[in-house]
């Protein structure tokens, strides 16, 4: 399997879904702004995403796929086929009651994580009945990663990368053709993500067929193999939790803050997770699976090579992403976002979040193949250590940031701890052994970052030539910021070219 061109595949579907994602976050803005129901959705639809990234894609997805690729490689398919239907029984059984819980407890839930709510009682309430819409998502999408986690441990990569398209594409049909007929209109979104939740489980069932592994779901509490799931997903809850808490802390740290806080961090997270998606989640995609099989294979030295392989390029689009992001932080937020109610002030407030996230994009993009390192060896409890200092980290900074840079403080602690965090675990990395990086990083970094000064040079330049971001409709706008980003990227891979980087020099294979 040739791991750049998954890494490819994967990436160019998640690019589909984040200009999607855009195109939803403009209509959004347009339509609802960033006043108080727009914080009552934020944070709805947060609270179930975090759940979803806990039992999901974090911790269930950190101790289900290397005990599932040990089965597939040590005992065969049909082994592999069983213990999948036991998992996905369990996890099942499990999520039906947390969803149930959360739909009972949906006040108290918005009571504790958004306590600033409870100053407005309509705003409160309208977040409580968005929040019970939407929990259910949690046991659908959970589903839905775990049928993602087979498909990438067979290597089909791009299926489960391309589902969270159609969760965006629920939010746009609802956003422009339903929300007229919802009172108020935010709700229309809770119910576009649970039809987009139940969309992205029944894309991926035909595939899970046509490989052979579409199951139904077994309670067998005998399985030895569940129990190591479970005692796995024990150290990694937690782990995955601490950024998850770290969250909800600053989520009820923003309802604190002036009314539209929230909106603001909301749409310049997303913005910020264009990069840290396109390659940090598909790299850890990619190589949870590959490092687990090199490790069952007993090959230590090719786990070494994949996890270098992995670094550098991680390294080569981070840089320059944080960069890019910081210096057209302006045009991004203007030509996306401020239309309609979405005013100036709310374009300048986010993009000052922006330009504090950007400053964490490499420590946030290099956690996604530096933690997996230490999934593969199925040792959680390094990476849950690491992430309990780095929510101490977030929280000591929001201390001192937050009174002088508001939500911006809350960002910029968000992206300081992310350096922190992806520093400690390459330090772990090395002080245990458990990997040796290749020769060249030396001559590989200070080209990088002559390469990473002359785009920011050519960037700032192109906007010196530009007119006001905030003239034109629309299309105009996007076209321009086109130009820019095509002028940046046209730089930054001459510049690449010209000291001798060639793409066969990161391709890469792996069985």
């Amino acid at each position: 399997m040739n791991l750049l061109r998954s890494l490819a595949a994967v990436s160019s579907m998640t690019l589909v879904s984040r200009v999607l994602g855009f195109a939803r976050d403009a209509i959004m803005a347009t339509i609802f702004g960033a006043g108080a129901a727009m914080d009552a959705w934020v944070t709805a639809f947060r609270l179930p995403n975090l759940l979803r990234r806990i039992f999901a894609e974090g911790a269930f997805s950190q101790a289900f796929v290397p005990i599932l690729a040990d089965k597939k490689t040590i005992e065969g398919q049909e082994a592999a086929k069983a213990f999948t239907a036991n998992v996905a029984g369990l996890l099942t059984l499990i999520l039906a009651i947390v969803t149930l819980i959360g739909i009972l407890a949906a006040p108290w839930i918005i009571w504790s994580t958004a306590h600033g709510f409870t100053k407005n009682q309509s705003q409160f309430e309208l977040t409580t009945d968005l929040l019970r819409i939407t929990f259910p998502y949690i046991l659908l999408i959970s589903l839905s990663s775990l049928a993602g986690a087979v498909l990438n441990t067979w290597n089909k990569f791009s299926v489960p990368a391309f589902t969270p398209t159609l969760l965006n594409i629920s939010f746009i049909v609802f956003a422009l053709f339903f929300a007229p007929y919802f009172d108020p209109p935010i709700m229309a979104m809770a119910w576009a993500l649970l039809l987009g939740g139940l969309a992205q489980l029944a894309y991926q069932l035909p595939h899970l067929k046509k490989i052979g592994m579409l199951v139904r779901p077994k309670l067998n509490f005998k399985d030895p193999a569940v129990w190591r799931v479970l005692k796995q997903m024990g150290p990694a809850i937690l782990g995955v939790s601490v950024s998850q808490i770290s969250q909800i802390i600053n989520q009820s740290l923003a309802s604190l803050l002036v009314v539209g806080s929230m909106s603001w961090i909301y749409y310049a997270d997303r913005l910020m997770e264009l990069p840290t998606g396109l390659l940090g989640v598909a790299l850890g995609t990619i190589l949870l699976p590959s490092l687990s099989k090199s490790l069952a294979n007993n090959d230590t030295d090719e786990y070494s090579k994949l996890l270098d392989w992995g670094l550098r390029l991680a390294l080569l689009l981070a840089l320059p992403s944080a960069v890019a992001l910081a210096v057209i932080a302006e045009p991004l937020t203007i030509s996306l976002f401020q239309y309609g109610k979405f005013t100036a002030h709310d374009a300048q407030m986010t993009q000052m979040a922006l330009m504090a996230y950007a400053v964490g994009i490499p420590g946030l993009i290099l956690i996604k193949p530096l933690a997996p390192a230490f999934y593969a060896r199925k040792n959680i409890k390094t990476p849950v250590k690491i992430a309990v200092f780095s929510l101490l980290v977030t929280q000591g900074l929001n201390l001192v940031l937050v009174p002088f840079l508001q939500h911006t403080g809350l960002a910029l602690s968000i992206s300081l701890a992310a350096i922190a965090n992806a520093g400690l675990l390459y330090y772990q990395l090395r002080k245990q052994d458990l990997f040796t990086p290749q020769p060249g990083w030396m001559s590989f970094i200070f080209k990088l970052i002559v390469a990473v000064l002359l785009m920011a040079l050519a960037l700032y330049g192109v906007m010196q030539l530009m007119p006001a971001w905030g003239q034109g409709h629309m299309p105009i706008r996007l076209l321009r910021l086109g130009a820019l980003v095509a002028a940046g990227m046209m730089v930054y891979f001459a510049a690449l070219g010209l000291f001798g980087f060639r793409p066969r020099q990161f391709s890469r294979r792996s069985v």
